[in-house]
Parts: C-alpha cells; structure tokens; sequence
C-alpha cells in the first residue's frame, strides 16, 4: 500500500508531501488542480521515462519518493 508520496520540482509543484491512511483514498478536484500531475509522477516510480520539460526550475532537481507497506513477502523483490 501507498503510504506517503513526496514530490519536489515536477511540473506545477514547488515541494509536496501527501500521507495515505489504511483504506480507500479519492483525489478529486477540478479540471487544473493537478490531478493528473500526481499521477505522472507516481509513474516516474514505476519506471516511466523522465523528461526535463516537467521541471518547474530546470536549474534544481527533481525528486518523486514514495513509501510502500509491504504486507506480502512475495512482493519485496519487485521493490
């Protein structure tokens, strides 16, 4: 499970950190509000290709950290 995403320097966001509790999580909001934002960078975790044109300052870096809880044993390797 998706614990805590932390985001900094990709596209409209300066700095964010978002803590996930046990259970079913909604992100909603209107069109704009960077729903889809949050999305790419979860996708970047996953592997997806990066590209500098996302950096809100292309001077600093970019960093999209995430923290799983592992439950399942069988699923560490792939982490």
């Amino acid at each position: 499970m998706l614990q805590k995403l932390l985001v900094s320097n990709y596209a409209l966001i300066d700095k964010l950190e978002i803590d996930f509790k046990a259970g079913f999580t909604v992100i909603t909001g209107e069109t704009g509000a960077g729903k889809s934002i949050l999305l790419g960078a979860l996708g970047l975790v996953i592997g997806k290709r990066a590209d500098v044109s996302v950096l809100a300052d292309p001077v600093k870096k970019c960093f999209v950290e995430v923290i799983f809880q592992l439950d399942d044993n069988r699923l560490k390797p792939v982490f």
